[in-house]
């Protein structure tokens, strides 16, 4: 048995891993991954993998990054963890003040997962009109498609029937509106034609029910569990005309597509537009360390700022704040500076688009699409597997990637190469068009009479 099998076979034993049928790992093995380097994950055996997918989104800067490293560690020999009920220490504040400079937001709270950042926005923006004296404003608006998190609160706003369904009868009952996914276009409709159709039915939601809703939420730009939904910056311009019009919350999830990702540090740069709330995690630490935040406004703050212990926002985390992931997030925000990061990527998806030209070319492709540093397409096919069949090919061929039904997605850490990226996509056509005509032929046959 090789090490990389005894591995798997011990945490088959031990693990429950996430989001995942257990079963299936009878005939779909783990991947023990020993190390990273970079651009790749490495095996016990030594066989190497292009994390394509930034090990589900938050590796920005790649594996085992110098100078994150070297700010954990320094860190390390001062201070570990201190509560934050009660004591504060100079990474979190540092952390703090830069996160706010960058916003444009006030204070800073604290949690440990990108879930808990959508919790805290939620119990947040209901306490800020509670404490106003309007607690009948307790409904939260999202997003056909939407994806937030799943704890309880987090699945509320989440429209993913495979995560929300079994647990809805936990949930708080919210309001749902048409995404303005760029992929529904009409004949003749532009992106900026279904953001403008989806702002319009969001409008009137809040025009109707703006005296029992609390705040709408989205993912700005992009809807990553909806396949990668692409949508025009305009809808997030219409929704904050929109909140403030109707007195409603903005909450701008940007967990997933925040620093960097879709081409500017946050995606709302795109649009303008300041939210109420900002939340983020994934990337904030560079893939190191759990570590998530919601930035809010200075008159969010002061709702609550009162002699009635009640109404503080009473809400916490063992690890809130902890100055080890606080220091790997101010390392993150110091390689955007020193680096100019945003202009490097901007010149890189360039040449990576071009290098995925016949990706968009493929008979089998349709709806490619790309913001900053993600790519995503849809696969016209008719195997019912076929995103665990992608997946394993994939990896037969040194790429780990994670398609989300029939859409298959790239999302790599920033230091990927022209080199690496060709080798993706020498990949991906070849897995296509292997899987696709398999797919297309059983199909064929079983419908023979």
């Amino acid at each position: 048995m090789s090490e990389s099998s005894d591995w798997l076979e011990r945490s088959r034993r031990a693990v429950w891993h996430p989001c995942t049928q257990m079963k299936r790992h009878e005939r779909l093995p783990l991947i023990p991954i020993a190390r990273g380097d970079g651009a790749w994950l490495i095996d016990f055996d030594g066989k190497r993998y292009l994390d394509a997918v930034s090990s589900w989104w938050v590796n920005l800067f790649g594996h085992g990054h110098p100078a994150i490293k070297d700010a954990i560690k320094a860190q390390l020999d001062t201070l570990e963890h201190v509560m934050l009920a009660g004591f504060t220490h100079a990474p979190v504040v540092e952390l703090s003040e830069r996160l706010a400079a960058l916003s444009g937001l006030g204070h800073a709270f604290y949690g440990s997962d990108g879930s808990s950042a959508t919790e805290i926005a939620l119990k947040m923006s209901f306490h800020y009109w509670k404490n106003l004296g309007q607690a009948q404003k307790c409904r939260f608006v999202s997003l056909e498609n939407g994806y937030h998190g799943e704890t309880v609160g987090a699945l509320a706003v989440t429209d993913v029937p495979l995560f929300s369904a079994t647990y809805a009868e936990l949930t708080h009952k919210g309001l749902r509106v048409p995404t303005p996914d760029a992929r529904l276009a009409l004949p003749g409709e532009s992106a900026a034609d279904v953001a403008a159709r989806a702002a319009t039915a969001l409008e009137n939601v809040l025009a109707k029910r703006h005296g029992e809703i609390a705040a709408l939420i989205l993912e700005p730009l992009v809807q990553g569990a909806a396949g990668m939904a692409m949508y025009h910056p305009d809808y997030l311009k219409r929704a904050r005309t929109a909140c403030e019009r109707y007195g409603v919350h903005l909450i701008a999830d940007e967990i997933a597509v925040g620093f960097g990702r879709t081409g500017t540090l946050f995606a709302c740069e795109q649009a303008g537009i300041r939210p109420d709330f900002l939340c983020l995690s994934k990337g904030i630490t560079g893939g190191f360390l759990p570590l998530s935040c919601v930035l809010t406004t200075d008159s969010v703050y002061d709702a609550f700022y009162d002699d009635d212990v009640a109404r503080g926002f009473l809400h916490s985390h063992s690890y809130t704040g902890n100055p080890l992931a606080c220091s790997a997030a101010l390392a993150v925000l110091d390689l955007f500076e020193r680096e100019d990061v945003l202009s490097a990527n901007r010149d890189k998806a360039e040449r990576f688009s071009k290098l995925m030209a016949p990706l968009a070319e493929h008979e089998a492709v349709r709806h490619f699409r790309h913001t900053g540093m993600i790519w995503a397409f849809d696969v016209t096919t008719s195997r019912a597997d076929f995103s665990q069949a992608f997946f394993s090919a994939m990896l037969e061929k040194s790429c780990l990637t994670r398609p989300i039904g029939q859409s298959v997605y790239f999302m790599p850490p920033y230091v990927v190469d022209d080199e690496q990226m060709a080798q993706l996509v020498d990949a991906t056509l070849e897995t296509l068009s292997t899987l696709r005509l398999a797919g297309d032929d059983e199909a064929a046959e079983a419908a023979l009479p």
